[in-house]
């Protein structure tokens, strides 16, 4: 597949401090790509920069053969996006928030078609104070979605969901992608990163360190001599929770 984003040499300083450190990848269209890295990496200021909202020091960025720095507008236009803590106008129901940011793409949306892709038909008329952590990150992505977007940006979507919610969420995010549309996501969860990327790019210090498939990094750590002091269980707590408690989401 042909790449969408491009990114090359890419910086970031804040004063002294180098916060992206020269730093080049790419993702190609329709795949899931993932930015892995401890809190202060420059996983979430890169992707601010190649969402157009932070301007770089250096280097470039191409999304969808627009160039980041100078088609800025564009590049908003064919981008939808879910940040780490999403705030709403609270007193809106869903379906006015939706098409409230449908208007600000001066687009006109159907929102009931959108909530049930999030599977959040049932709190259609509720207002957005009223939702969970879980129903609301859901409901950032359905507004992510309002323009149609090429690529998807989703900074650490599954933060402080219980299992049932973070399973729901990456099963939506698979359906994101089956419909063609691009996603480039943070996460702190390495289970999370395995199941949802073709590939992850880890970050240290501004640098990226590591990219490949999580399958070839594993076989390439395993080729280095790494092994586990303890032998992995076949199951672990989170297999249990769900097996108690059931796969189904909890509202």
């Amino acid at each position: 597949m042909p790449n969408i984003i491009e990114v090359k040499d890419l910086t970031k300083k804040y004063g002294e401090l180098l916060a992206v450190d020269h730093i080049s990848f790419s993702v190609k269209e329709g795949e899931i790509f993932g930015i892995l890295g401890p809190n202060g990496a420059g996983k979430t200021t890169t992707l601010e920069m190649i969402e157009g909202l932070k301007r770089p020091s250096s280097g470039s960025i191409m999304l969808d053969g627009k160039d980041v720095e100078r088609e800025t507008e564009a590049v908003k236009a064919v981008i939808g996006v879910q940040l780490q803590s999403s705030s709403f106008f609270e007193a809106l129901t869903l379906t006015e928030l939706l098409d409230t940011f449908g208007a600000m793409y001066n687009r006109r949306v159907d929102p009931m078609e959108l909530l049930e892709e999030v599977q959040l038909t049932d709190k259609a008329k509720a207002q957005a104070k009223e939702l969970s952590g879980g129903q609301r990150q859901r409901l950032s992505i359905a507004i992510g979605m309002v323009n149609n977007p090429r690529v998807l940006f989703l900074d650490e979507p599954t933060t402080g969901l219980d299992p049932q919610a973070r399973h729901n969420l990456w099963d939506l995010i698979l359906q994101v992608r089956k419909k063609g549309t691009t996603v480039v996501l943070t996460t702190h969860y390495m289970d999370e990163a395995e199941v949802l990327c073709e590939r992850v790019a880890i970050m240290d210090h501004g640098k990226i360190v590591s990219l490949d498939t999580p399958r070839m990094l594993i076989e390439q750590l395993l080729a280095k001599g790494f092994s586990k002091p303890v032998l992995q269980q076949k199951a672990n707590l989170e297999d249990v929770f769900l097996a108690t408690t059931g796969h189904a989401l909890r509202e």
